[in-house]
């Protein structure tokens, strides 16, 4: 039987188009920058993070239970600022996301865990509307990956079908999970591999 066509793209944003938002990196970096307490920091990270991804705190919020849950030489707007700054472009993947949209007149929707702010800095910081149709992200939905309920907004949002759908992530287990679901995963190690993974679908560089 011949496979259908791919006509949408559901791509992550943070270790594809992007560098992760705010990974343990960045947080190791932020502990060394303001003499934190790393290990108080990752506990108290990985107890509310979940809850900032689905929109159910504000940054600032989530923020005063993490960093400024005890007076600190800083203020929030200078941590703030430090957190937003950890995110870089990935230029290669960007270009081949918007080349391939127009010559294949794909769809693109972005499916991706992020807060709010972080994801409304990363959004008009990087240009990503001009290349995103449409942001199916945690903190609008209120569901994380790997929920089946993300994949499944998506699907319902962009109008496709399982069949018609490639998946680019840098996580095994999200590419896992989507794939349950009938739609073409893809795992993101580097750009090569992803541009060769795509022409597999029909999709090719010209």
């Amino acid at each position: 039987m011949q496979r259908a066509p791919i006509t949408t793209l559901f791509l992550d944003i943070g270790g594809v188009l992007l560098t992760n938002g705010w990974d343990h990196l960045a947080r190791q970096q932020a502990a060394d920058a303001f003499h934190l307490d790393y290990a108080d920091v990752e506990e108290r990270h990985h107890l509310t993070y979940d809850t900032y991804e689905e929109g159910k705190l504000s940054l600032d919020e989530y923020l005063r239970r993490v960093v400024f849950c005890q007076e600190r030489s800083f203020s929030v707007d200078e941590f703030r600022s430090f957190m937003l700054s950890r995110s870089q472009p990935n230029p290669e993947m960007l270009n081949l996301i918007k080349i391939l949209k127009a010559e294949y007149q794909l769809k693109t929707i972005a499916v991706s865990n992020e807060g709010r702010e972080i994801n409304a800095y990363r959004i008009h910081t990087f240009n990503l509307n001009n290349l995103i149709d449409t942001f199916v992200s945690s903190c609008f939905v209120h569901f994380r990956k790997p929920d089946l309920d993300i994949y499944r907004i998506a699907l319902d949002v962009s109008q496709s079908t399982p069949d018609e759908v490639a998946y680019i992530d840098d996580r095994p287990l999200f590419v896992e999970v989507a794939t349950s679901l009938g739609i073409h995963g893809i795992l993101h190690l580097d750009f090569p591999t992803t541009r060769t993974k795509l022409a597999e679908f029909g999709l090719y560089l010209k």
